[in-house]
């Protein structure tokens, strides 16, 4: 559901006066030109509207009183981290408020008995990171843009990163929610125990919807103790048909890396024109493993033995902890350094069974050659979570069109080999259509009685999912 109910006649006064006598001043941005830089996450080829205004709301409080004003005057609301989704989701609408949660990022407690950290969803994800290293805690959910993106939106996304094969996703520890719903009610999930389950799991529900039920405004997160620093292989392969070989022989092996990830020739050359970090450019794709055991040398051998078997022309195992950062650091420039080649891509994150890897990244190659792109694909080989990412120039109309058409084309692809179209970004603008194909009449029907459920007004993040 993304209908907004009739709403009563109201001005642009209105709305900000009402606000104004729940927050600060500073904390209602109504200047144009600043809340038009507030429209867009980083997606491409997503609509945006402009917000009536920006609100940066530091209580649960200034929360509740946006969402009681919001429902009392039917103003749509798009809640928004640090905008750096990649599906639109974020995207504002015309006349919304956008409620921007950056200013909530106090972590208010780390609990190193119980395993968790309870955190506003303005934290940044390093930051929690560090901070729970420094008590010997690990919080493994680690997005490529860690730097930057915040809490509340990894849980939105329900968002995942390098360490997934071993440790999961966001999902996966997040073990209750503070939620805002959409009349301002404060509502209460999921628990602080290691254990729990006392009714439906409203906790879950909420991680992945995308603001589209509720606002976050306190998350109670599971924590692991620190691990070992993990030491990198690096396995060059003359195919990617050999290296997705070698994933399937790691996982089949039983072997738990905390790593296991590929990057296509493309990738390659395009992180070394960014960084000049020398890596094999004469690779058609390099395979990343890591361990992050006490011992991980008969790790990594073992898993340079099966590389080799399965036709890895080189096996370099880091020397130490130095070496494997310098691996892992051309990993996450990855996606930065595609950008590079045409000034503009397009992030696909497909997910097809491991299995079915080595099809799906030949099946792109075939792609970009018949659309003339350069696609290049890095992926979470070892859950098979690939991101296909389209380079192409904005200001070339025809560019863009194809463009758009291959991002299709492997959402299409993946959903084929038995996928799905999203593994971590979410569904947003960008994907609206896809998710109806992969879900179907009923699981639409379905999904959107639970929207009226939560947001009967069709306040909440509208147009978004579906």
């Amino acid at each position: 559901m993304s209908r907004i109910e009739t709403a009563p006649d109201h001005t642009q006064g209105d709305l900000t006066e009402r606000l104004l006598a729940g927050l600060p001043a500073e904390a209602v941005l109504t200047d144009p030109d600043i809340t038009a830089s507030y429209a867009n996450d980083m997606a491409s080829f997503c609509p945006a509207g402009a917000p009536a205004v920006v609100v940066l709301p530091r209580t649960v409080e200034e929360v509740q009183h946006v969402m009681r004003t919001a429902t009392a005057l039917r103003v749509p609301v798009v809640p928004q981290g640090a905008r750096t989704g990649l599906s639109g989701g974020a995207n504002a609408s015309d006349g919304c408020i956008v409620l921007s949660l950056t200013k909530m990022d106090r972590i208010l407690e780390i609990s190193p008995v119980d395993r968790i950290a309870v955190v506003e969803p303005g934290v940044i994800n390093a930051t929690l990171s560090r901070a729970v290293n420094e008590q010997g805690l690990y919080y493994p959910p680690d997005p490529s843009s860690w730097e930057m993106c915040t809490i509340g939106g990894n849980i939105g996304t329900a968002s995942g990163g390098l360490c997934c094969v071993k440790y999961g996703v966001t999902a996966e520890y997040v073990l209750g929610l503070d939620v805002v719903l959409a009349d301002g009610r404060l509502m209460s999930t999921g628990r602080r125990t290691a254990k729990g389950v006392a009714g439906y799991d409203m906790t879950r529900l909420f991680v992945g919807s995308e603001g589209s039920l509720g606002i976050v405004v306190r998350a109670v997160l599971g924590l692991r103790p620190q691990p070992p620093q993990q030491l990198v292989l690096a396995a060059e392969f003359a195919s990617a048909a050999a290296a997705c070989d070698a994933v399937c022989r790691i996982m089949a092996g039983g072997h738990v890396p905390s790593l296991l990830e590929i990057m296509d020739r493309t990738t390659v050359k395009a992180v070394n024109d960014l960084s000049h970090m020398g890596l094999p450019e004469t690779t058609e794709a390099l395979l990343l493993a890591a361990f992050d055991t006490p011992d991980p040398a008969p790790d990594l051998a073992a898993v340079g033995a099966l590389c080799e078997a399965a036709g890895a022309t080189q096996v370099v195992p880091a020397d130490d902890a130095a070496e494997s950062e310098l691996l892992l650091q051309a990993r996450r420039l990855s996606l930065t350094a595609l950008e590079a080649v045409r000034g503009v891509t397009m992030i696909d994150d497909v997910c097809v069974p491991r299995s079915r890897l080595g099809d799906l990244i030949e099946g792109v190659e075939r792609i970009a050659e018949k659309h003339q792109l350069t696609i290049g694909v890095v992926a979470h080989a070892g859950d098979g979570n690939t991101h296909p990412t389209v380079c192409f120039d904005a200001a070339d109309l025809d560019e863009s069109r194809r463009a758009r058409e291959s991002f299709d084309e492997i959402m299409a692809l993946g959903l084929e080999l038995g996928g799905t179209i999203t593994g971590e970004h979410g569904v947003g603008v960008l994907k609206k259509e896809w998710l109806a194909r992969e879900i179907g009449p009923v699981g639409i029907e379905m999904q959107r009685g639970i929207k009226q459920v939560f947001d009967p007004l069709g306040i909440l993040n509208p147009g978004k999912l579906f």
